[in-house]
């Protein structure tokens, strides 16, 4: 995101990198992109992420529009739902940890060609439809639920500081 760095006083979306991921969100403290980062960067609620460098890690995200990092990989597909690909990567995780492993110098990663090895067993579209009924449900309701969580914690972030102080108080 060094090529598009947000100027004093302009908009700006945080950039995700590890850190966010593993925090479920951007802080303050995060790095800024400016707005015109081109689409294939961007990433919303519910993208399926993975860190390839450094701590690997497969996760839903669910903290927000940002600006997708060098160490980081947005996961899609036009052909499968979320769920498949997000159960896919989740279970290779350890085997791409392992990898990383085997080449730690200075920080463990692995390479776009360790991502071709893998091999995902692809059922027919009946049993695709059947798991998108089940599991693609499970899967939108767990973003719906850390979104949910997500807005509760700002309301919360934002009242308590207000019936602490006095400025608002609570009528029984």
């Amino acid at each position: 995101m060094q090529k598009y760095p947000a100027g004093d006083n302009e908009k700006y979306i945080p950039v995700i990198k590890i850190k966010e991921l593993r925090d479920g969100s951007a802080s303050p403290n995060s790095d800024h992109a400016c707005n015109n980062v081109p689409n294939d960067y961007i990433i919303n609620n519910g993208d399926v992420l993975f860190s390839w460098s450094g701590s690997l890690l497969v996760s839903i995200w669910c903290g927000g529009i940002g600006a997708l990092n060098q160490h980081l990989f947005k996961v899609t597909s036009d052909e499968f739902p979320k769920w498949f690909y997000y159960l896919w990567t989740l279970y290779y995780l350890d085997e791409f940890k392992r990898i990383a492993a085997d080449k730690v110098t200075t920080m463990g990663h692995i390479k776009r060609s360790d991502l071709n090895k893998p091999l995902v067993v692809v059922p027919n579209k009946n049993i695709i439809d059947a798991g998108s009924e089940f599991i693609g449900v499970l899967i939108e309701k767990i973003i719906n639920n850390s979104l949910q969580i997500t807005s509760l914690e700002n309301i919360r972030d934002t009242l308590l500081p207000k019936l602490l102080n006095g400025k608002i108080e609570v009528i029984s």
